[in-house]
């Protein structure tokens, strides 16, 4: 590979306009959220800008001839919704400062809290070279646009570890994900729990079936545009009974389970023929993603059948290592999502906050250390092999 110092930088705020082929070569064919596919139909389809407040700004690396080697998914933030790391304290300890906490620069995935790669780099290139030439570039970019600070939401591992490398305080949290053990099926997966807590599963599924419900999986390439206008009523009627704001639209749905095909997983929920019910996941190389639920009406444990255990079983099946049905959630716990740690990354500009940042987060970090230990105690899984029949 030529010196990092060759390579061009270009600041986008249209991925449409990069080849897509080039893009999904850093990581989108293995991740679904990184994909071309997906962060432009956010794009086209009114899903970011000044209603949402999230802007483009994403970072790219070239080499002489044009070649993409590296990039990063950046975007202006102008408020904090849609991250799933939660800084509410950090903007009033500007404010108090007299000073303002945004606009902000966020490298993330919007409205997902999912864990993946971060810095984008080509495999054929010098991994490490390029993640620090790509942070130094946020860096910069962040003072060029006076903004706050430079925040890396969810990074896998390694990308976590170059954060660190380069500076950049680690924030910890906690989610609850799904890891496979090589089970044969569902069944040999909740035989390893205490004999009460298979026994509440088993009560949930069962209770599902008594209500007279079906339960389909589809993949996108199944979905028609009639059925994603009933999906899209479900997740706006969630957001609108949780006070939340509903960003994606259904042009965006509609074109993501064209383009993504075989990525996109729906668990549809049906009574007598009609759909009432549906969670909707996605697909990467060895791992399932939760990220959407909507219901017409209650039924008795059919988030839990729809959102986790259809989720649990479809990995089964599919040879899938991990499951990560979305953030927060203690209840996943008891059903065998187990607490598992997240991490960001940020860079503050202001040196004095940066310092007052870096030790809210090592205080931050213990407690959560502890906190995630506390919460293993509610582990479904036997420590010792009980005599229960379930």
């Amino acid at each position: 590979m030529d010196h990092p110092g060759v390579l061009e930088c270009r600041i986008s705020d249209d991925l449409s306009a990069l080849p897509a082929a080039e893009w999904d070569a850093l990581g989108g064919r293995d991740e679904p959220f990184l994909s071309h596919a997906f962060l432009c139909a956010l794009e086209r389809h009114d899903c970011l800008g000044s209603r949402f407040g999230w802007y483009p700004r994403h970072v790219t690396l070239h080499q002489p001839g044009g070649e993409l080697v590296a990039a990063l998914p950046l975007y202006i933030k102008t408020n904090n919704y849609g991250e799933f790391v939660f800084d509410w304290a950090w903007e009033q300890a500007w404010r108090q400062s007299g000073l303002n906490y945004y606009p902000k620069l966020v490298c993330s995935i919007p409205y997902t809290p999912a864990t993946g790669t971060r810095l984008l780099v080509h495999p054929d290139h010098d991994r490490k070279a390029l993640q620090q030439v790509l942070i130094q570039q946020a860096i910069e970019l962040t003072h060029a646009g006076e903004l706050s600070g430079l925040h890396v939401l969810f990074p896998e591992h390694e990308d976590s570890r170059a954060l660190q490398a380069a500076g950049l305080t680690l924030r910890m949290g906690c989610q609850y994900h799904w890891h496979n053990e090589n089970y044969r099926d569902f069944d040999d997966f909740i035989q390893r729990f205490s004999a009460k807590k298979r026994k509440n599963v088993r009560r949930e599924r069962r209770r599902v079936q008594e209500q007279g419900l079906d339960i389909r999986v589809l993949h996108g390439d199944e979905v028609n545009q009639d059925l994603w206008a009933v999906f899209h009523h479900f997740y706006v009627s969630t957001f609108e009974r949780k006070m939340g704001i509903p960003t994606l639209s259904l042009g965006f749905f509609q074109e993501t389970g064209r383009t993504l095909g075989r990525q996109v997983v729906m668990f549809l929920a049906e009574e007598d023929g009609e759909p009432v019910a549906a969670a909707l996941c996605y697909r990467g190389k060895d791992t399932l993603y939760g990220r959407y639920w909507g219901c017409i009406r209650d039924y008795d444990a059919l988030h839990f059948e729809a959102c986790y255990y259809q989720g649990i079983d479809y990995c089964i099946q599919q040879g899938l290592a991990r499951f990560e049905p979305g953030a927060q959630g203690e209840h996943k716990i008891s059903r065998g999502f187990l607490p598992t740690r997240t991490w960001s990354g940020h860079w503050i500009a202001h040196p004095g906050l940066r310092g007052a940042v870096a030790a809210f987060c090592q205080r931050e970090q213990a407690a959560m250390a502890i906190q995630c230990e506390q919460l293993m105690r509610l582990s479904p899984f036997r420590v010792e092999a009980d005599s229960g029949s379930g």
